[in-house]
């Protein structure tokens, strides 16, 4: 059986009465006369059954039991008080959506005025950050999703993430892009043993740092298209893929991009897609949640319109 504990209102009451030191004082802050400040420190000790305060003519004194008592109390107001305002936040404040770099800039950023029209009065904080891509997203869930916040993520990586509601987004696959003058006065589609002979972007954005080649690289793209392989492969290497897809806009090279990042870049003619061949991703876009913030309005206001925009079938959601 649970213990029963004296009201908040004495709690705080003595609080401020002990932070004080003056029921006068404690009166004036909480909004109550001092003789009803009084009164609820009588029923406290009554309740507790020891001596809070020493009454003194001059003022106050904690006793040994209120010294005690004081600091574990007052971090338990505060622990008490930041629930409170994380539960305001969640239901008040603003959807909190983290992303990749990439996945921000060239899909969900186009796309995010279409949500802030449909939502006209829930704010959106977007924040895009490289340790939502691969294993460092998956690592970094419990520090980036707060339990009683309005926050999810966009991941990018396997799919699975135990304990979190997960909604795949799209498996991309990656195509090769480039500036229309790179391959202008070229007969294309061209081969892929046309296109390797062109200047190659490299993105390291899977990149372990071991040397280790990954599954959507040029290396992997070659292998795809029966040539031999070519170590090391010139050409020009970026972080991510949003300086990757700046190099191919600026006329530096073919890079290796998803698909549907570069969709509306080919679209509106900025870039092309110089040879048919598509390497499949073994990753994911998933938007990611807490199962209770899942719940909230306007996380499931997010979660039905990024199912609608990217055209996957409603439901089609994993715990």
């Amino acid at each position: 059986m649970a213990q029963r504990l004296p009201s908040l209102t004495l709690l705080t009451t003595f609080e401020a009465a002990a932070r004080h030191l003056s029921f006068k004082q404690a009166a004036e802050e909480i909004c109550i006369t001092p003789a009803a400040v009084s009164q609820h420190i009588k029923a406290l000790e009554a309740q507790l059954g020891v001596t809070l305060f020493h009454r003194r003519v001059r003022g106050l004194d904690l006793t040994p039991q209120g010294a005690a008592l004081l600091p574990e109390l007052r971090a338990a107001l505060d622990q008490l008080a930041a629930a409170v305002a994380g539960v305001r936040q969640a239901t008040h404040g603003p959807l909190a959506i983290t992303a990749p770099p990439s996945f921000a800039s060239h899909w969900l950023l186009p796309r995010l005025p279409r949500f802030v029209r449909a939502h006209p009065d829930l704010p959106v904080r977007l924040t895009s950050t490289s340790d939502t891509v691969g294993r460092k997203g998956a690592q970094s869930l419990s520090a980036r999703l707060h339990p009683a916040r309005q926050e999810v993520a966009i991941l990018y990586g396997r799919g699975h993430y135990p304990g979190y509601i997960t909604v795949p987004i799209f498996t991309p696959d990656y195509v090769p892009v480039c500036a229309p003058a790179l391959v202008d006065g070229l007969p294309t589609p061209l081969a892929p043993a046309e296109l390797a002979r062109l200047p190659l972007i490299h993105d390291d954005t899977f990149d372990d740092g071991k040397g280790a080649p990954s599954s959507c690289d040029w290396h992997a793209w070659l292998e795809r298209a029966g040539l031999p392989p070519t170590a090391p492969l010139r050409g020009p290497r970026f972080s991510n893929t949003v300086l990757a897809l700046e190099a191919a806009l600026a006329g530096h090279g073919v890079a290796l991009a998803p698909r549907p990042l570069v969709e509306a870049l080919v679209a509106a003619g900025k870039l092309v897609i110089p040879c048919n061949l598509a390497l499949p991703s073994p990753s994911t876009y998933s938007l990611v949640m807490r199962e209770a913030v899942a719940q909230h309005p306007a996380a499931l206001a997010f979660r039905d319109w990024i199912i609608a925009e990217a055209n996957i079938p409603a439901g089609h959601t994993t715990r």
